[in-house]
């Protein structure tokens, strides 16, 4: 795997795009706009012409998509037609199972949910799971916050406003007493401090990736959460429902947007903890993180924008050197943390 095309060049995606240039990869980046500015060539794509897209995924290795999540089924579609690796950092679970299908008879990787959660969270809770002889709970919460909030909401949106308005308003898996359930979402809220810094967590939906499925029978309880600060979840609860922004999520997701403009000093906090036995004694294993901006590729980037980018392309960087399976579909649960952070990417992780 040597030619990857990137689709979407916004922070995440010419990070991504970058990185995997300075990688090795022969990198060309998609776009609705051509651009001078990068280190390799950026082909400006209309992605409704599927005979354009397909006769570009054909020169290609691989595709990577950080486009919005509702465009990637056609695009994993060519991707399986054409016979390369798909990768992309989606949330959405009805994406997800279809690319689930597509991989039965794939000719590559068919590998979602790269980015951070599900991807990143999904590895590490995996990694504390495997620590135990027997895990009677896995509990995974992430949140991509501003480090200096202000107003009632205490958020920016640094993150794609479809993504965090699919997430707030789909139902949520989780594994409760063994049993694989639909729960709803920014409920099940509960306190968490991290250094001290009180934040609360609520259920969101995708987070989980195929974990469920993955440890039905093995773990009692798994879920997912997002973190936010205190009050956020009853303002989002009051905006979609009372309000009935439900019902209107583009609308929704330009007022949010309007409202919480992104930031540039933001953190991401990654909260891990897995219970259970080890030689019969009651165990808690934990992997607490507070990632901050930092300079990558030669320019200062958000926490948001490096830990997806970095947990994508370390996944493919992985599959390049043999490390992961070339064919059918990944599994986040299945990626070894310590490989991970040993890639020239994941080690990103470790150092900061």
């Amino acid at each position: 795997m040597k030619k990857i095309a990137v689709l979407g060049l916004g922070k995440v995606g010419t990070l991504a795009a970058e990185l995997l240039h300075g990688s090795g990869f022969e990198v060309t980046g998609i776009d609705i706009t051509d651009r001078g500015d990068l280190p390799f060539p950026v082909k400006a794509l209309d992605l409704s012409k599927t005979s354009d897209v397909e006769a570009t995924f054909a020169k290609q290795d691989a595709v990577l998509s950080c486009l919005p999540f509702h465009l990637n089924i056609p695009l994993a579609d060519i991707a399986h037609r054409t016979g390369i690796h798909y990768f992309d950092l989606t949330e959405d679970v009805p994406t997800t199972n279809h690319i689930i299908e597509l991989s039965k008879t794939s000719k590559g990787l068919m590998a979602p949910q790269c980015g951070l959660a599900p991807g990143f969270i999904g590895i590490v809770g995996a990694s504390l799971i495997s620590q135990l002889d027997e895990c009677r709970s896995c509990k995974m919460r992430v949140g991509a916050l501003p480090q200096n909030p202000t107003g009632l909401m205490g958020y920016s949106f640094n993150w794609s406003p479809e993504g965090v308005v699919n997430e707030y308003l789909n139902d949520c898996e989780v594994l409760e007493d063994g049993e694989r359930k639909l729960v709803s979402p920014m409920e099940w809220l509960e306190d968490i401090y991290i250094d001290g810094m009180k934040l609360e967590a609520f259920t969101t939906s995708g987070g989980l990736g195929t974990m469920c499925e993955t440890y039905q029978g093995q773990v009692a309880n798994i879920d997912y959460k997002t973190m936010r600060y205190p009050g956020h979840a009853n303002l989002m609860n009051f905006f979609f429902h009372e309000l009935l922004m439900r019902d209107r999520r583009t609308e929704a997701g330009e007022i949010l947007v309007n409202a919480k403009p992104p930031v540039e000093d933001d953190i991401v906090y990654v909260h891990a903890a897995a219970e259970g036995t080890i030689g019969g004694k009651l165990q808690r294993r934990e992997f607490v993180r507070g990632y901050r901006p930092i300079e990558v590729a030669g320019k200062q980037r958000t926490a948001i924008s490096w830990t997806t980018a970095g947990s994508v392309v370390a996944i493919i960087e992985m599959v390049r050197d043999g490390a992961l399976p070339a064919t059918g579909f990944l599994k986040q649960e299945e990626i070894s943390l310590e490989a991970f952070l040993a890639t020239p990417t994941g080690g990103l992780y470790a150092k900061n």
